[in-house]
C-alpha cells in the first residue's frame, strides 16, 4: 500500500508539472492556489511552530520559477509559513515563508536573512515576478511611493510606508543592510526579465496587536 502512494504521488506529480509546463495561465493559478491555502489556513500556533525551523539563506540556490518546482510545491505543502503580507494597493495579498527554498519562493515571500524579527531593522523579502500581473511578487512593479505595504505574525500587525521604488542591479545587496535607528521593509523581485531587480522599500509607521479588525487588511 506505501509503494502504491509512492507511486500515485509520482505520477500526480509528473501530470501536474505537465499541465503547468504547457499551459502559463494554470502555472499562475496554481500558484495563487497555494498562497491561498496557506493564508487562509494560518494561525499564530502554526507561525511558532514554523519559526523553529530551518531556513535556505543562499542566493546563488534561488532559480527562476519553473513548472516543476509549482507542481512539487502544490502537492507537498511543505513551506514554513511565518506570516502574512499585503500591497491592497497592487492587490497583493502573500505569506511570508522562512528562507528561499524552492518550495517557499513557490508559495510567496521568502525571508532573506536568517534572524530578521517583523517590525525590527530592515525586514527583507524576497518574491518570484512572473507577468506583470501575476502572482507572487508580480504586483510589486505597480506598486507606488507612499503606498501602504502590511506584515504580521499573527501576534501584532505591522504597517509601512513605501519611499523608495527602484530597479537596480544584483549586486545591490547593500539594501538588504541594517541602519542604526531605522525600522525597514525591504522587497526585492526580477525586473528586465530577470538582469535586475526591483527594489521597493518602506518605513515603520505602526504597529498594532493583531485581531480580526487588524488582521482585515490581509483578505481579498
Amino acid at each position: 500500500m506505501k509503494k502504491f502512494f509512492s507511486i500515485f504521488g509520482t505520477v500526480l506529480l509528473i501530470l501536474v508539472a505537465l499541465a503547468l509546463i504547457f499551459n502559463e495561465p494554470i502555472k499562475e493559478y496554481a500558484v495563487s492556489r497555494i498562497s491561498d491555502y496557506h493564508l487562509s489556513s494560518l494561525t499564530s500556533s502554526k507561525v511558532k511552530k514554523n519559526e523553529k525551523k530551518d531556513g535556505e539563506f543562499n542566493f546563488q540556490k534561488v532559480k527562476p520559477l519553473t513548472a516543476t518546482q509549482v507542481a512539487k510545491a502544490s502537492v507537498s505543502n511543505d513551506a514554513a509559513v511565518i506570516g502574512k503580507m499585503a500591497v491592497p494597493s497592487v492587490g497583493l495579498y502573500l505569506p511570508i515563508v522562512k528562507g528561499l527554498s524552492d518550495d517557499s519562493l513557490s508559495t510567496g515571500g521568502g525571508t532573506m536573512k536568517k534572524d530578521e524579527k517583523m517590525g525590527q531593522n530592515n525586514y527583507a523579502l524576497a518574491g518570484h515576478y512572473m507577468t506583470n500581473k501575476g502572482a507572487l511578487f508580480s504586483p510589486l512593479e505597480n506598486s507606488q511611493i507612499g503606498d501602504k505595504a502590511y506584515i504580521t505574525n499573527m501576534k501584532r500587525v505591522y504597517t509601512y510606508k513605501i519611499f523608495y521604488k527602484k530597479i537596480v542591479p544584483p549586486t545591490a545587496v547593500y539594501l538588504l543592510d541594517d541602519t542604526k535607528g531605522q525600522k525597514l521593509l525591504t522587497l526585492i523581485t526580477c525586473a528586465d526579465g530577470g538582469t535586475n531587480r526591483w527594489a521597493i522599500q518602506a518605513t515603520l509607521v505602526s504597529s498594532v496587536p493583531a485581531n480580526k479588525a487588524t488582521l482585515s487588511v490581509f483578505s481579498k
